[in-house]
């Protein structure tokens, strides 16, 4: 499993989230990741929040596991030179460093792959690599406010807000490495590498683009469901006697099975309710009448009922309740990190049937200068 990416070097000049992400991608991948920090605290997230290990935060393990540290200051010439060497030798490279930075410093991506044209150069922004606010910075839940991905979370009557998960951080993560694997494929063909350019709010429109997309073609502006669905009725969570139930009747069948299973059979035929777009017309009235219902008996026994009649369901687990479910421990996504004492959430994927593994733990400040031939911080390296 290690060996899927072995021989493919990544430089990774990332801070907190969204470059970190990728690069700790590519390490599980089997790839050398080596993170270049600042030497006066490195990585802002070896300080998001308390020390967890090591001195560093549970954030900054999260995203940098299986990597090497070099700590240098690419404002120094010494910095500079130990940069060129770094740079020359890696395959890939990947920044989410504040928009002018790089050119200001001459490492921007055409420099670099002039200099360098086998190169695969991967740059996060905010905003994008064009247009009026592409040099301004930004943070995720900035990014999902400008974006309207805020808008669109919540129910009809609550104010905008976030979703709990970075998504666009860690989706522009993904698309960075999704595009250095693409340019590593071209470049076997023709010996060159490029320019990845991503960004937060391109993420963010993407995983809005079914609500987006409608509203472009059909004028439709986007409704808030809280757990429901624009589409589909009935397809979001109930309360039941004890626990809310989450059940998706995603065609006429499975309502049919639905309305046997709480034994109003006549719904099938009602004139409100006999096809989905009637029940998305009538859906207040169906809802009204399928409450009380699901109120009589428990998440359990609803689940076993519905669960025979293939009807889909689901408990609206805590996230202590879903990672002691059965079926998240059979796919051991939690895994322990070499030589500690803890667990990380692993990569969604198996290859050939194995899920990449963590390699080690994220590494100390500065702990591989002396590996790579970097100069070594005043002080040495912070272990």
């Amino acid at each position: 499993m290690e060996k899927t990416l072995q021989n493919i070097r990544v430089l990774e000049l990332g801070q907190v989230l969204a470059g970190p992400f990728a690069g700790a991608i590519l390490a599980d991948l089997g790839a050398d990741v080596v993170k270049l920090e600042r030497t006066d605290g490195g990585d802002d997230a070896r300080h998001m929040g308390s020390a967890f290990r090591h001195g560093d935060s549970i954030n900054f393990h999260v995203f940098n596991r299986g990597k090497k540290s070099v700590a240098i200051d690419l404002k120094s010439d010494q910095g500079m030179q130990a940069f060129d060497r770094l740079a020359a030798g890696s395959d890939i490279l990947i920044h989410n460093l504040r928009p002018g930075v790089t050119r200001s410093m001459q490492i921007d991506g055409p420099t670099l792959c002039a200099r360098y044209p086998r190169l695969i150069y991967c740059e996060i922004s905010a905003f994008g690599h064009t247009g009026p606010l592409s040099m301004q910075p930004g943070y995720e839940p900035l990014i999902q406010a400008f974006s309207g991905l805020s808008s669109i979370n919540g129910g009809p009557d609550d104010p905008p807000m976030r979703t709990g998960a970075s998504v666009c951080d860690q989706g522009t993560g993904m698309w960075a490495v999704i595009g250095a694997l693409a340019l590593l494929q071209r470049r076997q063909q023709t010996g060159k590498g490029g320019i990845v350019s991503t960004s937060l709010l391109e993420t963010a429109l993407v995983w809005t683009a079914q609500k987006t997309d409608a509203y472009v073609n059909e004028g439709r502006l986007p409704e808030r469901h809280r757990s429901g669905h624009p589409g589909f009725v009935p397809y979001e969570a109930f309360d039941t006697a004890d626990a809310p139930l989450l059940i998706c009747c995603g065609n006429d069948r499975l309502f049919a099975r639905f309305a046997h299973e709480l034994g109003r059979g006549d719904w099938i035929a009602d004139e409100r309710f006999a096809n989905n777009r009637l029940r998305l017309r009538h859906q207040t009235a169906l809802r009204e009448q399928i409450v009380p219902l699901l109120r009589t008996q428990t998440r359990a026994q609803w689940m076993a009922r519905f669960a025979g009649a293939g009807v889909p369901c689901a408990p609206v687990h805590t996230v202590p309740q879903a990672i002691a479910h059965p079926q998240v421990q059979a796919l051991d996504m939690l895994q322990a990190v070499p030589g500690e004492d803890f667990r990380l959430t692993a990569l969604p994927m198996s290859i050939d049937g194995l899920r990449p593994a963590h390699r080690s733990v994220a590494p100390r400040l500065g702990q591989h200068n002396a590996e790579l031939g970097a100069p070594v911080p005043q002080g040495g390296p912070d272990v």
